[in-house]
């Protein structure tokens, strides 16, 4: 089996409850959600569509793995949307190294592999999380791009489970212009549920992503300023 691999890098986790984390992500091809504001739009958008995308097996991964990045990194498998993808020979390859394996996704098909970590960020707007997804969850995050998306996101959540971590993350154009409808609406609904927190993308603020040589640095401004390449 091949994943298309749209880009792969190594850096710290940015987001969440490993947040500070040495992480290697892989990032695949694919979304149908389409989210506007999505910050990784060249997974899926025709208009950032990449010259190419390379098809990597499982083993070939763990090599560039291995070779990039240190004993002790998590791999977090991204996207696009991974969960479309039978990620159990990508797993146990990485598992054979000795890594933790991540997962980033909304949720819309069935978990396939041994993950260790299951981040579930729901897209009520397009297709929900599936009941099973939500039960694997470990932590939660929600976009709001709107007040509204708050509670539209934890509709979603019936069956998660009880340690499950749910972070508020502002959408980046949202939070770059710091946009007060929104940083207030999260302030007020962790301040009324206190198992909520508010979260914010600290790898944007640092640019860590853009010091590898691999990752994707082109301006793609779903959402936001095309100048400031958000």
């Amino acid at each position: 089996m091949k994943y298309p691999v749209y880009e792969r890098f190594y850096t710290w986790q940015g987001e969440g409850v490993h947040l500070g984390r040495a992480a290697y992500f892989i990032r695949l091809y694919g979304c149908p959600q389409s989210c506007p504001w999505c910050d990784s739009a060249g997974t899926w958008h025709r208009d950032y569509r990449p010259d190419g995308v390379t098809l990597m097996s499982a083993d070939e991964l763990a090599d560039v793995v291995r070779a990039e990045s240190p004993e002790g990194a998590v791999v977090v498998v991204t996207g696009g949307e991974p969960i479309l993808f039978d990620l159990a020979p990508l797993t146990d390859a990485l598992h054979a190294l000795g890594r933790r394996v991540h997962i980033e996704t909304s949720g819309i098909a069935p978990l396939r592999g041994a993950l260790d970590w299951v981040t579930l960020s729901p897209k009520p707007f397009g297709q929900p999380p599936l009941p099973e997804v939500v039960a694997r969850a470990d932590e939660v995050k929600i976009i709001v791009h709107e007040p509204g998306d708050i509670q539209a996101g934890l509709d979603t959540l019936t069956g998660l489970p009880d340690g499950a971590v749910i972070w508020l993350h502002p959408e980046w154009s949202r939070a770059r212009e710091r946009d007060l409808t929104v940083l207030n609406a999260i302030t007020q609904a962790v301040k009324e549920n206190p198992r909520l927190r508010a979260g914010y993308q600290m790898h944007k603020l640092y640019r860590a992503d853009d010091l590898d040589a691999h990752s994707d640095k082109r301006l793609i401004p779903l959402g936001g300023n095309a100048a400031l390449g958000y």
